[in-house]
């Protein structure tokens, strides 16, 4: 005979569909990193393209589209002259900084280095 589901069974469903949202965007390469650079304040494409090593524009361009449209940067256009572009965190990507600066610690202590 089954039994009906516990509240602490509900809220482990409910707890994994929110880890499940937000890695589906924070799982995706260089999202976080992207958020992190922004952590400073409003920053220009070449700007942060300097700033990651190793990140392509393409793919950048790609995370700032993902990254704006989840509402965690938000994208700012000065019609200039000249026309200038730049990104900055929003209260919600603000608020993810603790948790991405908690990930970074963990990941220090308990993962190799790449290449080890």
């Amino acid at each position: 005979m089954a039994t009906a589901p516990t509240h602490d069974t509900h809220e482990c469903v409910r707890s994994d569909a929110a880890l499940t949202r937000a890695f589906t965007i924070l799982g995706k390469r260089w999202s976080g990193v992207v958020l992190g650079s922004l952590r400073a304040g409003p920053a220009g494409f070449r700007e942060l393209s300097r700033a990651i090593d190793g990140l392509s524009d393409s793919v950048l361009s790609d995370r700032l589209s993902v990254l704006t449209k989840e509402g965690l940067i938000a994208r700012t256009v000065d019609e200039g002259p000249p026309v200038t572009v730049s990104y900055e965190l929003t209260g919600s990507g603000k608020a993810l900084i603790p948790a991405l600066h908690q990930i970074s610690a963990w990941a220090e202590e308990h993962l190799r280095p790449e290449g080890c």
